[in-house]
């Protein structure tokens, strides 16, 4: 086997390749679109619903993931038909087309959810909402009901822990990333960078058009699942007023 292996199940093509000595990343399509999403989603569930021996996590992309393992417990582990490959990464190769092959027959599925999270777009909370509006031709308020209409996909969650990567934003109110990034945004702040929206999940540089803020913690490190989205989920965008901002505030305390 190859370090670099593409292959085959059916009429449906992936590759894999190796990250360092202890994660095989399984590259299932190319760029951001519903179907590859599905594909890495199908992956995710077949493996964590029937792990292999020294599995430890899958983290998702756009179009691939990375499943790490423990090599000793996967070398501990090997079959007599196992013992054949040269390598700890050959057998979890192996034992890791079994898997994309469960999900792409539909025999694994992750639960999705909706989850809704409440913005108080513009003013302090959206200081770049009204450049947003001039870009693209529209009245301030135009921009956030279109920004609030839409449901959106969480295809992956990078950048900063628990910060989600969301598509199904119109192009309508797609907006270029500042020339200069802030030195700190603040946490909950939602934004627009080209045609992704996201919400910065804790206070970090950025430099995403920022068009309002929710009161609601995404990225919660003391709990057992510290992040409140999930890639799978879809997210519903809810206006709400500063009154109701400061509400939900006294209410988290």
């Amino acid at each position: 086997m190859s370090v670099g292996n593409r292959m085959k199940v059916e009429a449906y093509e992936f590759e894999l390749l190796p990250l360092g000595n202890s994660a095989v990343i399984v590259r299932l399509g190319s760029g951001i679109n519903l179907a590859t999403h599905e594909s890495v989603q199908a992956l995710i569930a077949a493996v964590e619903l029937d792990p292999f021996i020294g599995f430890v996590e899958c983290v998702p992309s756009y179009a691939a993931v990375a499943v790490h393992y423990d090599p000793m417990l996967v070398m501990r582990s090997r079959s007599r038909e196992e013992l054949g490959h040269e390598t700890i990464y050959e057998t979890v190769c192996v034992r890791l087309h079994l898997h994309v092959e469960k999900g792409q027959k539909g025999s694994a599925k992750l639960r999705s959810r909706t989850v809704e999270i409440p913005v108080c777009y513009g003013g302090d909370f959206g200081p770049d909402l009204a450049f947003v509006a001039e870009y693209n031709g529209l009245a301030e308020d135009e921009v956030t009901a279109i920004h609030a209409d839409a449901p959106y996909l969480v295809y992956m969650l990078g950048f900063a822990p628990g910060f989600p990567y969301l598509g199904g934003m119109s192009e309508r109110i797609a907006a270029p990333r500042r020339q200069s990034p802030r030195a700190s945004i603040p946490q909950g702040s939602v934004g627009i960078a080209g045609k992704q929206t996201g919400v910065y999940s804790v206070s970090t540089p950025g430099g995403w058009q920022l068009i309002g803020r929710t009161p609601i913690v995404l990225f919660r490190p003391q709990e057992m699942i510290p992040s409140l989205l999930r890639p799978g989920d879809t997210v519903r965008f809810k206006p709400i007023t500063i009154e109701e901002y400061d509400d939900y505030i006294v209410g988290e305390r």
